[in-house]
């Protein structure tokens, strides 16, 4: 089956997607973080290996906002055109993803990694609360 859209207007698709200031993932969690008045973290600190989204220093927690699809959720599919492709790149992110997660860990930070569907009810994730010591309900 052929994929929905032509292969020049998926790649100008793809090209156009960035990775700072997506608005259905880093945005969106600075809005909640902002409306719930949660403070002391950074955007991208570059003190970190993979740059986290945001980072709290103070408790050592670096949260990385996944986009579904760029970091193989399973809500998310392959395009039908140039699949070799496309599930290289999502399996080499996904195992980056993985070694950042571990380099961090042994310098004693505790990473959060946090998926694009997980903003669906416009709540910031209870594993991130919990983490920060943040009382919700």
């Amino acid at each position: 089956m052929a994929d929905r859209i032509s292969q020049s207007q998926r790649s100008k698709n793809m090209a156009a997607v960035k990775s700072r200031g997506n608005k259905t993932t880093e945005q969106k969690l600075l809005v909640l973080l902002r409306e719930n008045k949660i403070t002391g973290w950074r955007r991208h600190y570059k003190k970190l290996a993979g740059t986290p989204d945001f980072a709290f220093p103070k408790r050592k927690v670096a949260v990385f906002v996944d986009g579904c699809f760029w970091h193989g959720c399973e809500c998310s599919s392959i395009p039908k055109t140039n699949r070799k492709f496309w599930k290289e790149k999502i399996n080499g992110n996904i195992k980056r993803d993985k070694l950042v997660v571990s380099l961090l860990r042994k310098k004693g930070w505790f990473p959060i990694r946090i998926k694009e569907h997980e903003f669906k009810n416009n709540k910031i994730p209870t594993n991130l609360l919990n983490r920060l010591g943040v009382k919700y309900g």
